[in-house]
C-alpha cells in the first residue's frame, strides 16, 4: 500500500483486527511526536495501528525496490516469446525468509493459550 493510500484509509473507519505478534519499539522523540500528531489528526486510529500501517507500507516499498538479478535458468517466456530468467537477487530470499518466519510465528501463536501473545523483540 502506498503512503498516499494510507491517508485515504486513515480518514475512513478504523482498521480491522488481525492476528498479531507483540513487539516493543523505542522511538526517538521526533518520531514519537510525529506519530502523536498523526494520531490526533486521525482519531479513528491507535498509535499501534498507525505504526503497523506505516511499517507495512515501508516493507511493501522495500520489497518492490529489491533489485531483480537475472539468473541463467529460463523460467518462462513473456508475451513476445522472449525468455524470462529466474531472479537470483535478494527478492526470492526475502520472500522465502518471510514465509519461514510467518510459519514459525503461526506455530507459536497456535501453541499459546488464547489471549497470551509472546513478546518479540
Amino acid at each position: 500500500m502506498q503512503i498516499k493510500q494510507l491517508l485515504n484509509e486513515w480518514a475512513g473507519s478504523a482498521r480491522h483486527d488481525e492476528p498479531v505478534t507483540r513487539t516493543t519499539l523505542d522511538l526517538p522523540l521526533e518520531e514519537a511526536a510525529r506519530l502523536l500528531a498523526l494520531q490526533e489528526m486521525y482519531p479513528g486510529r491507535t498509535r499501534e495501528q498507525l505504526l503497523l500501517d506505516l511499517l507495512t507500507s515501508a516493507l511493501d516499498e522495500l520489497e518492490a525496490a529489491l533489485p531483480y538479478v537475472p539468473g541463467e535458468k529460463i523460467i518462462s517466456e513473456d508475451d513476445y516469446g522472449d525468455p524470462i530468467y529466474e531472479d537470483v537477487g535478494p527478492t526470492p530470499r526475502f520472500l522465502a525468509l518471510t514465509r519461514k518466519y510467518r510459519e514459525q510465528l503461526q506455530q507459536q501463536a497456535n501453541a499459546q493459550p488464547a489471549g497470551e501473545a509472546e513478546p518479540t523483540r
